[in-house]
């Protein structure tokens, strides 16, 4: 298999792949023959960098054609991508790539500093640079659905991010969750606006809408509900995938209003509000399509397409998906996902959240089992941003939880013990915030800073972070 010759060399040349917007507000409408073109060349320059099949490539850019571009040249010569978020700091990206050894890093050119500066000896290239698409096209590898395609990370409770190992087969596997949730037909335009680097971009920015025949929008632009409603509006938007993030703070900032071209709406990432379904529904005639997946496992539940939308529902396992209930925690079985990841193991798989399922058989999220904090879709492990946090010179120790949030869905709040000498003050909350995001990607700052004496802990000294969810603090 290779998705490469499979599905974008495989489509009609001139059909069109993706409409691409900046910041500046210029538009480009790029045809796959285009895509296929450049990102062949590319692969040739990635070849003659030293790039071989099974090789991790690291690309560090915004939701851009180039970026598109990138991703298409790993998959046609079997080289192994990881997509990072350009929000990320040299500290999150050295550990990425300590840990991935990337032959190659591909880069917006405003980030390769950014790159070097994490010490990464190999070449780090600017993908604005014209020369890398000089080659002739490279050749496609023969590649076999364990053959490994795609890297992503995500953030536990504990330790640094770990790396996630997905096959070939990944990329196929994505046909299943395009046709029963996404929902894109031939000819339309599909809209997913999670930025590059997470696991529902990387499948849904432009592969789902590929494998149905529908072309992607590229927005390389900072969220604003009001300009979101516009360009979709302008643009012509028939699928939309957006976090519950983005669609409640278009509802509730007034945004919303109806919208001709839109046909189907997805969201995932986090819980989906009722009253947001409800009130999305109220001015635009369309019901969202709620769906459920991790980035080990690729998308496994989604809204059926057809029935009437049950608001607050996750919806139902994605046909021919095994899944079930173990002790209020929702489980799977591997063998019957195909995007599952390669490095799983045997058995049944525990996704770490609590779901009930109703007598028709939907799923309702209840929350995690562990500390991992969700905000507007961003997974945040408190581990990186207590390291984060501790690494002032005026912290002692720190403890993240999440606070509820009414846009967000959640916030992270730290609960900060200062070093002997250091006073709690207004000033020093918001330097412990800009902190926070010099060091680590800005996403994971503390939106609310608390000073204590200390930090509850069990017996044998972990933190009690369910009595800090809870809003409480240690005595004193």
């Amino acid at each position: 298999m290779n998705f490469a010759r499979e599905v974008v060399d495989a489509a009609p040349p001139d059909w069109l792949a993706l409409v691409a917007l900046d910041s500046r507000g210029d538009r480009r409408e790029i045809s796959f023959g285009e895509v296929s073109d450049r990102s062949a060349r590319l692969a040739s320059t990635l070849a003659a960098s030293g790039v071989r099949r099974g090789d991790v490539v690291m690309t560090v850019v915004g939701n851009r054609p180039e970026w598109v571009h990138a991703m298409v040249a790993c998959f046609r010569i079997g080289a192994v991508v990881l997509p990072c978020n350009e929000q990320l700091r040299p500290k999150d990206l050295g550990v990425r790539i300590e840990r991935t050894a990337p032959r190659v890093v591909l880069a917006a050119e405003h980030l390769v500093e950014t790159v070097q500066a994490t010490g990464f000896d190999g070449p780090a290239l600017a993908l604005g640079d014209e020369r890398l698409y000089d080659a002739p096209p490279a050749p496609f590898e023969e590649l076999s659905a364990t053959d490994p395609a795609l890297v992503t990370f995500t953030s536990g409770t504990v330790g640094e991010p770990k790396p996630i190992r997905h096959g070939q087969r990944y990329l196929a596997g994505q046909r299943v969750q395009a046709e029963h949730w996404f929902g894109a037909r031939e000819g339309e335009l599909a809209w997913c606006t999670a930025a590059s680097g997470w696991s529902k971009s990387a499948r849904n920015a432009f592969i789902a809408p590929w494998l149905r025949g529908a072309a992607a929008l590229l927005h390389d632009a900072r969220f604003d509900p009001h300009e979101r409603v516009a360009v979709m509006e302008r643009e012509g938007v028939n699928v939309l995938c957006m976090s519950p993030t983005e669609y409640r703070t278009v509802v509730k900032r007034g945004a919303v209003r109806p919208l001709p071209s839109l046909r189907h709406a997805v969201a995932a990432g986090e819980p989906l509000n009722p009253e947001v379904v409800r009130a999305f529904h109220e001015n635009t005639g369309i019901e969202i399509h709620d769906g459920y997946g991790q980035t080990e496992t690729g998308a496994l539940t989604g809204m059926p397409i057809g029935p009437p939308v049950r608001p607050g529902s996750m919806g139902k396992p994605l046909p021919g998906f095994r899944l079930w209930i173990e002790d209020d925690e929702l489980c799977a079985d591997p063998a019957s996902i195909p995007t599952f990841f390669l490095d799983g193991g045997d058995g049944a798989w525990r996704t770490g959240d609590r779901v009930r399922e109703d007598e028709d058989g939907y799923l309702w999220f209840e929350g995690r089992t562990d500390d991992v904090i969700i905000s507007s879709g961003y997974r945040i492990g408190p581990f990186e941003v207590e390291s984060a946090l501790v690494s002032h010179p005026a912290v002692a120790e720190a403890a993240a939880v999440a606070a509820p949030d009414d846009e967000r869905g959640s916030v992270v709040r730290a609960v900060v013990v200062l070093r002997d000498g250091e006073q709690p003050s207004d000033e020093l909350s918001r330097a412990l915030q800009d902190h926070v995001k010099a060091v680590t990607a800005p996403y994971k700052y503390p939106r609310i800073v608390e000073f204590a004496e200390s930090l509850p802990k069990t017996s044998s000294g972990k933190i009690r972070r369910a009595l800090l969810r809870a809003g409480g603090t240690a005595p004193g």
